[in-house]
């Protein structure tokens, strides 16, 4: 059976593992080799037993263990065309075995992956979709600058999603940082607030999904109990028990 888990999450690094008994991918492989390798060492992942590292974008946080881990293990890169351009003009390649994701996904560690277009300021950014082998289905979608009809249809059904909980809008706007920043984050080529996230979740629950991880949390602009109060009271407002109707986690820093 497969499973999700985040092995880190945030404004400074990305990574999460999805995977089971035929093996497993890596969405992102962000900090540094070391961390990544100790992480999956943490959850009883032997590294070359990843497949795969498929990228959401190609900013610093999702990319930083990426040269270093795939040439140390052989682990092929795929993303979409866009994404894999600008990584060129970022990271020295050489050596590693990069493919773009077709769109009508690709079969991998007895999982089929797909990709779905996203809003953020990047070159090609996107969302995946995993369907194990058993049919449970996996969505990780974060950097989002707002939830698309497109991405929304994508996600709805998804067994298990992954979803974006970026900011608290008024703490961006108290925060120190320079207007163009604020501006930035509270586009919609920037993140997803909690309110903005916690919105979707009672829609992603009436088309069944069950387990719900709260991602990317700011490290100054939000803390893990305004996410996690936000989801919960828009969950609970539904009708939903937590426990019994749904899981629901915030990703680690």
């Amino acid at each position: 059976m497969a499973k999700l888990t985040s092995l880190y999450s945030g404004s400074k690094c990305n990574a999460t593992y999805i995977g089971g008994s035929s093996g497993g991918i890596l969405i992102d492989a962000g900090g540094s080799a070391k961390q990544l390798t100790n992480a999956l060492h943490h959850i009883g992942v032997d590294p070359r037993r990843v497949g795969a590292v498929f990228l959401t974008h190609e900013h610093t946080d999702h990319i930083a263990a990426l040269r270093v881990f795939c040439r140390a293990h052989g682990t092929p890169v795929f993303a979409t065309a866009g994404t894999l351009r600008a990584l060129a003009e970022r990271v020295d390649l050489t050596g590693i075995h990069t493919e773009i994701v077709p769109d009508n996904g690709i079969a991998t560690c007895g999982m089929l992956i797909k990709h779905h277009a996203i809003s953020h300021d990047c070159a090609e950014p996107c969302a995946y979709v995993c369907e194990a082998e058993d049919g449970e289905t996996f969505a990780v979608a974060t950097d989002l600058g707002y939830l698309s009809d497109d991405l929304q249809n994508a996600l709805l059904g998804c067994d298990n999603v992954m979803l974006e909980s970026n900011h608290e809008p008024r703490l961006v706007q108290l925060c120190d940082r320079p207007y163009a920043i604020k501006r930035r984050i509270l586009s919609d080529s920037g993140h997803l607030s909690n309110a903005a996230c916690a919105e979707f979740l009672p829609k992603l629950l009436q088309r069944g999904t069950a387990r719900f991880w709260l991602a990317h949390l700011s490290r100054d602009n939000n803390t893990p109990d305004l996410a996690l109060g936000c989801a919960t009271a828009a969950l609970q407002e539904a009708g939903a028990r937590a426990g019994i109707d749904y899981e629901l986690a915030v990703c680690a820093q």
